[in-house]
């Protein structure tokens, strides 16, 4: 959503000053407004946010751990040899996000 509408020196875009702003003001309150109304939210029904590191979540087997580049066959394909899982990667990364926030659930804070 935040690619660039620059284009080429051949092909130039369309629009780019008024892209560059829309590009500015994502980047700068998506996230950030995305968490504060997930925090309001768990603080009105009383559940609990668990922050969890994204680094490595889409190259991580889920079933056995095993992290590496090669284990994403394409961007939407996930496909561990030596031990035979296949799955969407985008499911298999949301499934080791989850069990990363079950871990760190379980940490004091």
């Amino acid at each position: 959503m935040t690619a660039s509408a620059k284009g080429t020196a051949e092909a130039p875009g369309r629009n780019v000053k008024r892209k560059a702003g829309l590009n500015r003001a994502i980047l700068a309150k998506g996230r950030h407004g995305f968490k504060r109304a997930c925090e309001n939210a768990a603080r009105r029904t009383g559940t609990r946010i668990v922050q969890v590191d994204p680094a490595y979540t889409s190259q991580t087997c889920h079933p056995c751990g095993h992290v590496a580049a090669q284990n994403r066959e394409s961007r939407s394909v996930f496909r561990r040899v030596a031990c035979g899982h296949r799955a969407n990667a985008d499911v298999n990364a949301a499934r080791n996000t989850l069990t990363r926030g079950w871990t760190n659930s379980l940490l004091p804070e």
